[in-house]
């Protein structure tokens, strides 16, 4: 009897069907051996003819035999058990444009990744557990009763840093114009001005003077994005106990679109697509790059 593995497959009828496959390859090649050669060692055309078509009548009867043979320890080989973790995505390595959609390396590399991460994470957990503070439930209790809640807090600078911070960063940028201006007293207001664009920035939760149109959108779709852009980056730059670093910070960033018209887009090379430049600056790098090409 045949012996069989703990996946499922029959090796005596797969080591028939590896020969199978050779005796199927070996008729295949005298049915093309046969075109080649053509009609020979007869001396009337007819014997010729009748002789060429018997030889080719055999040899694909060879092929028919030896595919039907091979079809049926095909069917006995049996199907090893998936126990792969990755189960049926196996069958994307299969993909003919694997340099355009290398979906299954990348599959297989986060799995590695996780397993990495899950063992590390193993390590870490019972380093952890030694360095647990021993404490009983009821002081937890009490500790949980007595702590007081957080209270919304706001950030209030004095007009002088501001103006020191402002100041300072005007002489970092020369290449951009920064006016500091208060339309409500005390709420600071940047206007910022480069080559091609010019925007308008709020220090404060108040409401803008009724004067001020800040919320009108341009007529142009590419600053339109310059200015989705601009409001992601400034929840990006966050750090509350460093302000100056937040607002040199963004506008290092903002300084990045002097060459909005003329930096070409990092990952497709290209200066324009779908007739607008390169709209989106790398928040750390500030390298240039389209919508549809950062993601």
């Amino acid at each position: 009897m045949a012996d069989v593995l703990s996946v499922g497959v029959n090796l005596e009828a797969f080591s028939q069907a590896i020969s199978a496959i050779q005796a199927l390859r070996s008729s295949v090649s005298r049915v093309f051996d046969c075109l080649k050669d053509g009609m020979r060692n007869k001396e009337t055309l007819e014997g010729r003819e009748k002789a060429f078509i018997a030889h080719f009548q055999d040899n694909l009867h060879s092929v028919n035999r030896d595919l039907n043979e091979l079809e049926r320890l095909s069917n006995l080989v049996g199907k090893p058990s998936e126990n792969h973790p990755l189960h049926n995505s196996g069958l994307l390595s299969l993909d003919p444009v694997q340099d355009k959609t290398p979906l299954y390396s990348q599959l297989l590399q986060a799995y590695k990744w996780s397993n990495k991460l899950q063992y590390h994470a193993g390590l870490a957990s019972g380093l952890l557990n030694q360095q647990s503070l021993k404490r009983s439930a009821n002081q937890m209790g009490v500790s949980a009763k007595r702590r007081p809640k957080a209270q919304p807090t706001t950030l209030v600078l004095p007009p002088q840093y501001v103006d020191d911070v402002i100041s300072r960063i005007d002489r970092m940028f020369p290449e951009m114009s920064i006016h500091l201006s208060r339309p409500n007293g005390t709420s600071a207001m940047l206007l910022v001005t480069q080559n091609i664009l010019t925007l308008m920035l709020m220090f404060s939760s108040l409401p803008p003077p009724p004067q001020l149109d800040i919320w009108s959108k341009s007529n142009y779709q590419v600053f339109q994005k310059v200015t989705d852009h601009a409001t992601t980056a400034l929840l990006h730059y966050q750090l509350p106990q460093m302000p100056d670093v937040v607002v040199r910070s963004f506008m290092t960033w903002l300084r990045s679109y002097i060459k909005l018209f003329q930096a070409p887009c990092q990952r497709c090379g290209k200066f324009l697509q779908d007739g607008l430049p390169p709209t989106w600056r790398d928040f750390r790098t500030l390298e240039a790059f389209h919508d549809t090409c950062r993601q």
